[in-house]
C-alpha cells in the first residue's frame, strides 16, 4: 500500500481506510477488497461481522444489504428481501419486530436499552462502549468487558516532529505496515508492540487534532455524511392522503434511513401481460385450427385426383402457401404484452431538486423532400411541436433534413424559428396539448376548462393572432414558389441560392436556434434548430431517405452527439409533450435499458373518416401484431415515431451479461488439475492466428476497438484514445472524419470541448459530402441500411440480428399523430411502395429466411420478419387459386376426388346389412 508518507487510520469492520495529511482534511476511500460488495440501497460498503465474514441479511439469495438498511427494512419497511421477497429473519443483535418467530432467549426489544449495572463507571466509559457496540454491530458489552477496559482514554494522541515525554509510548499513532495485516487489509493498532522494529512517529501535541482528521471514521460523522448523500440522491414523495407526520417540505427527515422501495429506486416501467381470460381462448383457437389444418393437409395429400393431377397439385401448393402464411402470422402473437411507464420515478431519479437535469440528450430528425407535396406549414407545425416538448431545452436538438434543397423550406424554417420564440413559452407556461398550433387551435373543445390562470385567455388570443399572421407569411412563400425564375432563386443579399439545381448542389447547414443570445420573448433558452441539406452530385448514389437519415446521424454526432435519436416524418407532429420522457423510461432504466436499441410508438392519424374506408388506422398491425412482437424481442421499426440508441445504429452488438466462470469439466472437483489444467494449457497454447481467424468469422459490425484489444489480450483503459490500428479500422468503418470517429467512442454522447463552433460546422459539412460514404460501412452495417425503399424494416431487422431488443410503448395519450392518405390513389401508391420494398428485401442478401442465423434473432421474431417480406408474393397463389373454379367448370374436372354413384350404392348396401343384423 502506497502511503506517500501519510498517516493511515483504518477500520476493518467499516471497510475503509483514511489517509491523513497535516495540510488537508481526512479522505475516506473504500477498500472493496475486504468484502467486494456494496449495499444496493444506500450504496455503502457491507460491514464485516465479528467472525470476519461480510454481513448477510438474506440467507436465501444473499442480496447485498448493510445492517442499518436491514434493520430499517424490518422496522419500517415490508420486512422482506427486495430481490427474492423472502421475509427477513431476525439476526443476532437485531431488535425483535412484530411477526418474528418466538425464541427462548431474552427479548432484545424489551432489553434493548438495558445496559446492566453501570454504576461505578463514568459517562465516558459508557459512551465509548455504546459507540463501540454500534460500530461493531453488536449489543452493549457486559460489565466484565467494561471492567477490563483501561481507565485512560484509548485514543492515540498525534504528535509531530518530536516526542513528548508526557505522552506514554502506548498512546502514539503508528503507521501499520502491510505485512502486519492480511493482504491489503488495514487493521487498527491502538497499542505499540515493543517487539516491532518500527519506531512510533511522534507529532506535536499542541496542534489541533481536528486538523489531522481525527474522528472521520466515527459512526456519527459517517452517518451524517451518508444521510447527506442520501438526501441528494433521493427525494421523498409525499403521498396524498397520507397520515405520516414527518416533514416532507424540504426539512430534515426524522429517519436517516430510506427504504429501497422508494419511488426513486423502483423500475421506470413494467410489463403488463394480457389477462389469461383473454389470451388463453385465443391460444386454444390457434391450436385447434392448427390441428384441423394438419388433418386437412393429410387428407388432401393422400387423396390425389389422378384424372386432374395438374389442377390438384396446383391447388395443394396454393393451400400449403396459405397455411404457412397463416402460421407465420399467428405464432408471433403468442406472447402479447403491454407496458406501463412511471414518469414521476424518472423525474425523481434524474431530475433532483437544485441540481441540473441528468436526463440524456436527444437529437430529433425531421425529413422532408418536396415542399409542394409536403406543405411547409405542416413541417413547421411538426418543428414547433418538437421545440415545445416537455424536456430540458439544453437536452434537445432538432435537425431538419431538406433533401430537395428547396429555398421554400429554408425560408419557412426561418419564419418558424421566429414564431417559436413566442409559441414555446406559451406552451410551457400553460402546459397545453397538443403543442402543434394548427391542431391545438382546431380542437373543438372548451379551451377555458381547467384553465384558471387570469392571463390565459388574453395570451391565447394574442398567440392565436400571431399564428394567423405566421400562416399568412408561410402561404405567401408557397404562392411565390409556384413560379421559379429562369435564373433561379436568390437570397436577400443577392447571392444565388446554392440549391437551385436539385441534383447538383453543395451541402448546406444553417443553425437557426441554439446559438448564444437567441432566446424566447421571456428570455429563456430554446432548443437547437438546425437546417441540413446534404450535398448531391451527378454520378453518386444518394439512397433516398436512408441516405438523408445517415447524413443527419453524422451531422448530429459532430454538433451535439446525443446518445439517443428520434426520427419523425415531416407530417408527424408530437401530440404528447412527454413523448421523450416516455421513451427515456425504457432507455435510461438502469436494469434493462442497456439492451434496448429503439422504442417504437404506434402511428395515429388525423383526418380519418368515421368508417376508415382505406384502413389507414391499421388496427390489427399496431394494436395486435406489435404487442405480440413486444413479448418476444420487440416490434419492428415502422419508419417514424421511433427513439433510437445511437450506439445500436452504429452497428455494435448488444451488450452481453458476463457469465460467472464455471468448471471446465464435470468429472472432477474445481481444485483438481488433472483435466482442467490440461484444458487450460491447451487454450493457452492456442496460437494467436487461430484467435484472429475466429474473430474474423464474427459479424463485421462488432466493436472494432474492442476486438483489437481482445486479440492482443489487453484491456483498453481509455476508449477515447484508441490505438493507431483501431483508429484505422474505425475510419474504414465510419469514414475519414476524426471528430466523428472520436464521437463514436462516447457511449453517453457529448462533444469534445476543445473545438470551436466554426470548426465543428466545417467538419459537419465534410460528413454530408456525397463521397463521404465511399468504401465505408454506411448503409451496410452502420446507420439506416440501403437496398430497399422500406429501409425501416431492414434497419430494425439488422439491429435485432445483433442481439438488441426493442420496446413498444403505447401511452394513454398518443405521442405522435400524422396525416393519412385521403384518397384511394394515394393509399394504393403507399401500399405499392411497401410491397415493392418487401420484394427488394426478399431478393437481397438480408432476407430473413437465410440471413442472421447464429446471431441474436429469436425464432418467432424471425417468423414475423419473414411474414413481412413474403406477404406480397401471396398475391400470386391467391390469384391462381381464385381462377381454379373457373378451370374446373370449363374442363369438367375437379381438384377433389369425385364421389361417384357406386360409392352411394356401396354405402346403401352396408346400411341395409347393418339394419338387418339388428
Amino acid at each position: 500500500m502506497a502511503t506517500g508518507g501519510r498517516l493511515i487510520a483504518g477500520s476493518h469492520n467499516r471497510n475503509e481506510f483514511v489517509l491523513i495529511n497535516a495540510d488537508e482534511t481526512a479522505r475516506i476511500k473504500s477498500v472493496k477488497e475486504l468484502s467486494g460488495q456494496t449495499c444496493q440501497i444506500c450504496e455503502d460498503e457491507i460491514e464485516i461481522t465479528d467472525n470476519g465474514e461480510p454481513f448477510v441479511a438474506c440467507n436465501e439469495c444473499a442480496f447485498p444489504v448493510c445492517r442499518p438498511c436491514y434493520e430499517y427494512e424490518r422496522r419500517e419497511g415490508n420486512q422482506a428481501c427486495p430481490q427474492c421477497k423472502t421475509r427477513y429473519k431476525r439476526l443476532k443483535g437485531s431488535p425483535r419486530v412484530e411477526g418474528d418467530e418466538e425464541e427462548d432467549d431474552i427479548d432484545d426489544l424489551d432489553h434493548e436499552f438495558d445496559y446492566g449495572n453501570l454504576d461505578g463507571f463514568g459517562p465516558q466509559h459508557v459512551s465509548d462502549a455504546a459507540l463501540s457496540a454500534r460500530l461493531n454491530g453488536s449489543g452493549i458489552p457486559a460489565r466484565s468487558e467494561l471492567d477490563s477496559a483501561p481507565l485512560s482514554s484509548n485514543i492515540p494522541l498525534l504528535t509531530y516532529g518530536e516526542e513528548d515525554d508526557d505522552i506514554s509510548s502506548d498512546r502514539h499513532a503508528l503507521i501499520v505496515p502491510p505485512y502486519m495485516g492480511h493482504g491489503n487489509r488495514v487493521h487498527p493498532m491502538p497499542f505499540a508492540d515493543p517487539s516491532t522494529p518500527l519506531q512510533p512517529r511522534p507529532m506535536v501535541p499542541q496542534k489541533d487534532i481536528a486538523v489531522y482528521g481525527y474522528g472521520s471514521v466515527a459512526w456519527k460523522d459517517r452517518m451524517e455524511e451518508w444521510k447527506k448523500r442520501q438526501n441528494e440522491k433521493l427525494q421523498v414523495v409525499k403521498h396524498e392522503g397520507g397520515s405520516d407526520s414527518r416533514n416532507f417540505d424540504g426539512g430534515e427527515l426524522d429517519d436517516s434511513d430510506l427504504p429501497m422501495m422508494d419511488e426513486g429506486r423502483q423500475p421506470l416501467s413494467r410489463k403488463l401481460p394480457i389477462p389469461s381470460s383473454k389470451i388463453s381462448p385465443y391460444r386454444l383457437i390457434i391450436i385447434l385450427r392448427l390441428v384441423i389444418l394438419g388433418l386437412f393437409f393429410h387428407y388432401r395429400i393422400l387423396h390425389p385426383v389422378n384424372n386432374a393431377y395438374a389442377l390438384w397439385l396446383t391447388s395443394v401448393i396454393c393451400e400449403i402457401w396459405f397455411g404457412v402464411s397463416w402460421i407465420l402470422d399467428q405464432f408471433p402473437k403468442w406472447y402479447p404484452i403491454t407496458r406501463e411507464t412511471y414518469l414521476d420515478r424518472l423525474s425523481l431519479r434524474y431530475e433532483k431538486e437544485g441540481k441540473p437535469s441528468q436526463l440524456a440528450k436527444v437529437d430529433i430528425f425531421v425529413s422532408t423532400v418536396d415542399p409542394m407535396k409536403e406543405p411547409p406549414l405542416i413541417t413547421a407545425n411538426t418543428v414547433l411541436s418538437i421545440l415545445a416538448v416537455d424536456y430540458p431545452v439544453d437536452k434537445v436538438a432538432c435537425y431538419v433534413s431538406d433533401d430537395g434543397a428547396a429555398m421554400l423550406t429554408f425560408e419557412a424554417l426561418s419564419e418558424t424559428s421566429e414564431f417559436a420564440r413566442k409559441w414555446v413559452p406559451f406552451c410551457k407556461k400553460f402546459n397545453i396539448e397538443p403543442r402543434a398550433p394548427e391542431w391545438y387551435f382546431s380542437q373543438k373543445i372548451d379551451y377555458l376548462r381547467n384553465k384558471v390562470h387570469p392571463a390565459f385567455v388574453r395570451e391565447r388570443r394574442a398567440i392565436k393572432r400571431e399564428y394567423e399572421e405566421f400562416k399568412i407569411r408561410i402561404n405567401a412563400l408557397v404562392a411565390t414558389a409556384q413560379k421559379v425564375p429562369e435564373e433561379g432563386w436568390t437570397m436577400q443579399d443577392g447571392t444565388p441560392w446554392p440549391g437551385n439545381n436539385v441534383r447538383d448542389h453543395p451541402g448546406m447547414i444553417q443553425v437557426f436556434l441554439g446559438q448564444s443570445g437567441v432566446r424566447d420573448v421571456e428570455g429563456n433558452e430554446l432548443p437547437s434548430l438546425v437546417y441540413v441539406s446534404r450535398e448531391k452530385r451527378p454520378g453518386f448514389e444518394h439512397h433516398k431517405k436512408a441516405g438523408a437519415m445517415n447524413a443527419l446521424v453524422r451531422v448530429s454526432a459532430v454538433l451535439s452527439n446525443a446518445p439517443y435519436l428520434l426520427n419523425v416524418d415531416c407530417d408527424h407532429y408530437i401530440n404528447n409533450s412527454k413523448a421523450l420522457r416516455e421513451a427515456m423510461c425504457f432507455m435510461m432504466d438502469p436494469q434493462s435499458g442497456k439492451k434496448i436499441c429503439y422504442v417504437q410508438f404506434p402511428q395515429r392519424f388525423d383526418g380519418i373518416d368515421r368508417h376508415d374506408r382505406y384502413s389507414n388506422r391499421n388496427v390489427v398491425f399496431f394494436d395486435i401484431n406489435m404487442k405480440g412482437l413486444d413479448g418476444i424481442q420487440g416490434p419492428i421499426y415502422v419508419g417514424t415515431g421511433c427513439v433510437f440508441r445511437r450506439q445500436a445504429l452504429y452497428g455494435y452488438d448488444a451488450p452481453v451479461k458476463k457469465k460467472s466462470p464455471g468448471k471446465t469439466c464435470n468429472c472432477w472437483p474445481k481444485w483438481c488439475c488433472l483435466c482442467c489444467g490440461s484444458r487450460k494449457n491447451k487454450k493457452a497454447k492456442q496460437p494467436k492466428k487461430d484467435k484472429k481467424k475466429k474473430s474474423k468469422n464474427k459479424e463485421a459490425s462488432k466493436q472494432i476497438h474492442a476486438l483489437e484489444n481482445i486479440e492482443e489480450g489487453v484491456e483498453e483503459t481509455n476508449a477515447e484514445k484508441p490505438s493507431d490500428m483501431s483508429r484505422m479500422k474505425l475510419e474504414k468503418k465510419f469514414g475519414q472524419s476524426p471528430v466523428f470517429v472520436d464521437s463514436s467512442l462516447l457511449e453517453d454522447g457529448g462533444v469534445t470541448g476543445d473545438l470551436k463552433r466554426a470548426s465543428l460546422l466545417k467538419e459537419a459539412i465534410q460528413v454530408i459530402s456525397c463521397g463521404y460514404e465511399d468504401k465505408t460501412e454506411w448503409g451496410k452495417e452502420v446507420g439506416w441500411i440501403y437496398g430497399s425503399v422500406t429501409e425501416d424494416i431492414l434497419t430494425g431487422f439488422k439491429m435485432h440480428c445483433h442481439g438488441w431488443r426493442s420496446v413498444y410503448c403505447i401511452p394513454k395519450r398518443a405521442c405522435f399523430k400524422g396525416s393519412a392518405p385521403i384518397n384511394l390513389s394515394d393509399r394504393l401508391h403507399q401500399v405499392l411502395r411497401w410491397a415493392l420494398g418487401s420484394v427488394e428485401i426478399f431478393l437481397s442478401r438480408h432476407c430473413p429466411i437465410w440471413y442472421g442465423y447464429g446471431g441474436g434473432l429469436k425464432l418467432l421474431e424471425r417468423f414475423s420478419y419473414i411474414n413481412s417480406v413474403v406477404y406480397p408474393w401471396t398475391s400470386i397463389p391467391l390469384i391462381v387459386y381464385c381462377t381454379l373454379p373457373a378451370f374446373c367448370l370449363l374442363t369438367g374436372k375437379f381438384i377433389v376426388p369425385e364421389v361417384t354413384i357406386h360409392v352411394f350404392e356401396t354405402m346403401n348396401i352396408m346400411f341395409e346389412e347393418k339394419c338387418c343384423g339388428l
